[in-house]
């Protein structure tokens, strides 16, 4: 990321590469985008998320993620989370100047869930999300609350996510998903009035 006085063009955008015995996972974004997105993991449902979510974000996203799928899709969903959340943080830089607080509701047809986010560098997830079904397509619904937690703890996030109703588990899965998306949006944006300054009392985040 160039590091650069207030005022100025400043690039937040950022690649992350991580390999394990596990995974291969290369992730590029840019957080002032249009929500272009090239997304593959393996997973048709995870891909989609993804999509969804750097379409309601803004943030251009190119995922790459090659993970033991043939002994399950844990592995792959929560490094996918893990290397999203690097590079978020490392395009994001000191946090100087950012609105830093996101919040939204987002419904998909009877599912309603709401995202809220403070991107602190203080990680924490509070996940109030329950599923009547086990699996969305091929994916195990208790992978998702991994994602978001993968995603929050690498990424500096205080994040919450609660779904207030629904009863189809891909609608309610899809709604948490562009909450956060709409959410962070929000929080990453610059702030002219912090003048590039952090908004916190501390000084710093």
């Amino acid at each position: 990321m160039a590091n650069k006085s207030f005022g100025e063009f400043i690039l937040r955008s950022a690649q992350v590469s991580r390999t394990t015995k596990e995974t291969q996972i290369s992730v590029s974004l840019n957080l002032d985008g249009t929500g272009q997105a090239k997304i593959s993991t393996g997973i048709g449902f995870f891909d989609h998320m993804l999509e969804s979510f750097a379409k309601h974000s803004a943030i251009d996203l190119e995922v790459d993620a090659k993970g033991d799928l043939h002994i399950d899709m844990h592995h792959t969903v929560e490094d996918v989370g893990i290397v999203m959340g690097q590079a978020l943080k490392k395009a994001l830089g000191n946090l100087a100047g950012i609105v830093r607080f996101g919040h939204a509701y987002t419904p998909l047809d009877e599912a309603l869930s709401r995202a809220v986010v403070d991107v602190s560098n203080r990680p924490f997830l509070v996940w109030n999300v329950e599923f009547a079904r086990d699996k969305v397509g091929e994916m195990d619904t208790e992978l998702f609350k991994e994602w978001f937690g993968a995603f929050a703890g690498n990424g500096g996030l205080c994040l919450h996510i609660e779904n207030q109703y629904g009863e189809n588990s891909h609608h309610i899965i899809e709604s948490c998903f562009k909450a956060l998306a709409r959410a962070l949006k929000m929080a990453i944006q610059i702030d002219a009035n912090l003048q590039g300054a952090p908004a916190s009392t501390k000084g710093v985040l």
